[in-house]
């Protein structure tokens, strides 16, 4: 799904969409502790039969991932960065496309961003353009 969100919209999806990034975070971790278990514990590099089952629970950690940001994704919204925090909420400021930006943490849409910028061209929203922002 692709459309352009106001501020408020974006607001009034944003506490759902932080639920599933807090999950997505979840699983990435998940993943993360899997594979290190398979690097570092004897068993998985003794028994076939325990590698073979490890992995296949990786392989299911990883696919789980994947659904949770398409589960995302699928609302408009973009995820930047599960490491950084980072979501993006395609908007318009007059005729310009934008990034309305989150980071995690922050409660509400404050900041924005050119669509070729980063997280580090954020910029406050003023009540000037948030009445623009369509």
């Amino acid at each position: 799904m692709f459309s352009h969100f106001t501020v408020k919209e974006a607001n009034a999806i944003l506490p759902s969409t932080i639920k599933k990034f807090k999950e997505l975070v979840n699983l990435k971790n998940e993943i993360i502790k899997i594979q290190t278990d398979m690097e570092t514990d004897p068993k998985y590099m003794t028994s076939l039969k325990e590698y073979i089952l490890k992995k296949q629970e990786f392989n299911t950690a990883i696919s789980n991932f994947y659904k949770a940001m398409e589960d995302i994704e699928s609302t408009g919204v973009v995820v930047k960065s599960v490491e950084e925090g980072l979501l993006d909420f395609p908007s318009l400021r007059f005729s310009e496309e934008i990034w309305l930006c989150w980071k995690e943490g922050e409660t509400e849409i404050k900041f924005w961003h050119g669509k070729d910028e980063g997280f580090n061209g954020r910029k406050p929203l003023e009540a000037f353009d948030v009445e623009k922002l369509r």
